[in-house]
């Protein structure tokens, strides 16, 4: 059985990382290119680094692929296509929901994730008038957990076909262009929102320290809110302090996995 091939109706979701690169990869291998009821999309938040949206250009270009660009937005549809020359880098998708919404997200509300991906991708598809579709998501064979929380209508080629993060490493090192960040002690730090609250602390602290301004955005938004993104550890601001003065503030506490994915 060919985990890969699609003969229905299917958005296939790119996180714009490795993981998920390299199961498009798979799908355009197994099917000679993109099938007629297939679209690929790549929800940008606008808190990506430009690593990953140049990482996403490149695949759709290499690959001859088309790949649907979006934003979450206050217009009627609640979403806009982008392209890599419009997509936003200063966070105004984001900033756009959370002033909306007069509150952030935390560990246990991610609004974030629902409204400026899945939704985004879900109200552009049934604006295609696919109100019933199958969604594909990059999770691999060594993340049961991250399987075991997907919702019927999710597949999961790349868990059911064995692949591992070994294995998307591999193909990455031998391709003819790669994304332009770091992978180290099993993730890419900088993936997904640069600074996501669901990273870990020591992990945060150390791109802040590594590039201050980085914080800036997330501070800007707890000012503007007036609240946090975590009541569990300092916030942007207070860490931004930090930065240049400790990194070991912290325990050594784990990421917490989103839908993102890699």
């Amino acid at each position: 059985m060919n985990h890969f091939y699609i003969d229905e109706p299917t958005v296939i979701s790119f996180s714009g990382g490795r993981t998920s690169a390299f199961m498009l990869y798979k799908v355009l291998e197994a099917n000679n290119g993109l099938p007629k009821d297939a679209h690929v999309c790549f929800a940008n938040t606008g808190k990506e680094d430009e690593a990953t949206l140049q990482f996403v250009h490149d695949c759709g270009k290499n690959w001859s692929c088309p790949i649907v660009w979006l934003e979450y937005s206050d217009s009627t549809t609640k979403f806009q296509i982008v392209n890599f020359e419009t997509a936003s880098r200063t966070g105004k998708p984001f900033d756009c929901l959370t002033t909306k919404r007069k509150y952030l997200p935390n560990p246990i509300a991610r609004f974030c994730t629902s409204e400026l991906k899945i939704l985004s991708i879900d109200r552009y598809m049934k604006s295609l008038g696919h109100d019933e579709y199958e969604t594909m998501v990059g999770i691999r064979a060594d993340e049961p957990r991250r399987a075991a929380k997907m919702k019927d209508g999710k597949l999961i080629p790349l868990f059911h076909a064995g692949i591992t993060q070994s294995d998307v490493q591999s193909f990455w090192a031998s391709n003819t262009f790669d994304l332009g960040l770091d992978f180290r002690d099993g993730v890419t730090p900088l993936g997904n929102c640069d600074l996501c609250f669901l990273k870990g602390p020591n992990q945060i602290m150390s791109l802040i320290a590594n590039k201050p301004s980085r914080a800036v955005w997330w501070a800007e938004q707890e000012t503007k809110i007036n609240g946090t993104f975590r009541n569990d550890r300092p916030t942007y601001s207070q860490m931004m302090n930090f930065a240049h003065q400790q990194t070991d503030m912290f325990d050594n506490s784990q990421s917490i996995s989103c839908f993102c994915g890699d």
